[in-house]
């Protein structure tokens, strides 16, 4: 069976690993012209962290990841005004439980399929055409191929989705926040181990030290208007008009974006296709945020997308070729531990971004945190027992 993904972020080359396991040929088409890096720091554990550890991966990213002892807020002086130690989330994970960039993660995925698994980089998805027996598939660059399936793993902005399913106005539940990150080599000061807070009403931004003396900033800001920013000058300009009057630190980090050529921007939104449509369409299907984005806010995306990439693999192989009943399968699953998933992101949102100034040194609203990690992980147990 020969399986398209569409594209290379962490449910894609998850997804394409199991398959080649299973004895299926999966090819990955990819839009960017290599492997995607940067990005923001991840919270890692529960189900996603335990198929790492079945792919061989836990040694090294407990080598690129940290063990957070902190995390702070901070007000406009730098002085700190609530926070907790990070050893409650590894206590809620059982120990399965690492801080590492998006990134890092995205690249010891690929190590494990790079020059076994054909992957189409520099091109994209432009039309499917499913006539029952297979999906023929237009290329933007290269020439038109025929698959037996095709699976949509290219995050939020899906082309798959988009092309298959309908716009995606359709399925997007943008939450009122806007996120960007980006990271530079030698900022001062570093707080090892420390995630750094500061927080306004209606926006943050934290910093975080990492190896070889980067330093990764993450901007949180609630903004009625889901339109974003079109080009990196525009993203720029959009951070320095919200915080050009901030305190603390935000001067000097401003003066750090300016010279940065990285910057991740995007609003936080939610895909939400159940329970009006299906993951599936024919020979077509979906998986991670372009079926079921839960948002940076909800915590945990890369591990869900590890966690549907592996269930669908393995409902494929279940299915001995009848691919509708894998996909049924999949969805019947998966459903569940999303919209759960989904329905605990508001209450992070309060974390990173204050609905007012009398709740910035909350510390329930810090510690609110902790709780949403500890329903996760009843969610997840819930989902091991039916699975």
């Amino acid at each position: 069976m020969r399986v398209l993904i569409s594209g290379a972020g962490i449910a894609g080359p998850t997804l394409a690993y199991w398959l080649a396991r299973y004895g299926l040929e999966p090819t990955i088409v990819e839009k960017a012209p290599r492997l995607r890096t940067g990005g923001y720091i991840i919270d890692f554990w529960g189900l996603g962290f335990e198929i790492a550890e079945r792919m061989g991966l836990r040694p090294e990213i407990t080598q690129k990841g940290y063990l957070v002892r902190e995390v702070r807020v901070v007000d406009r002086h730098g002085n700190r005004v609530a926070g907790f130690p990070a050893s409650a989330f590894a206590r809620f994970a059982r120990g399965r439980f690492i801080s590492l960039p998006r990134g890092d993660l995205a690249a010891s995925i690929f190590e494990k399929i790079d020059g076994t698994v054909e992957t189409l980089f520099g091109d994209s998805v432009v039309a499917l055409s499913d006539n029952g027996h297979g999906v023929r598939v237009t290329f933007e660059r290269g020439p038109a191929r025929d698959f037996d399936l095709v699976i949509g793993a290219d995050g939020l902005h899906s082309r798959v989705r988009t092309l298959v399913f309908g716009p995606q106005r359709q399925f997007e539940r943008y939450l009122g926040f806007k996120v960007a990150a980006f990271e530079v080599t030698g900022y001062r000061p570093r707080d090892e181990l420390t995630y750094v807070m500061y927080t306004q009403a209606g926006q943050g931004v934290a910093r975080f030290a990492m190896h070889d003396d980067r330093t990764m900033f993450l901007f949180t800001i609630a903004d009625p208007d889901d339109a974003t920013p079109e080009d990196s000058l525009a993203q720029k300009a959009f951070l320095r008009r919200r915080f050009e009057s901030s305190g603390w630190e935000c001067p000097q980090i401003l003066n750090a974006l300016d010279v940065t050529g990285d910057l991740y921007f995007d609003r936080v939104s939610q895909i939400r296709m159940l329970p009006d449509e299906a993951w599936a369409r024919g020979r077509v299907a979906l998986i991670g945020d372009a079926a079921s984005c839960v948002s940076l806010l909800a915590g945990e995306g890369s591990g869900l997308a590890m966690t549907a990439a592996y269930i669908l693999a393995g409902e494929l192989h279940r299915a001995n070729g009848d691919h509708q009943a894998a996909f049924a399968r999949y969805t019947d699953l998966f459903a569940p531990l999303v919209l759960a998933k989904q329905k605990a992101a508001h209450g992070f949102a309060k974390t990173f971004v204050p609905t007012s100034v009398r709740r910035i040194s909350s510390k329930s609203d810090v510690q609110s945190a902790g709780r949403q990690l500890d329903c996760g992980c009843h969610h997840e147990a819930q989902f091991r027992r039916q699975f």
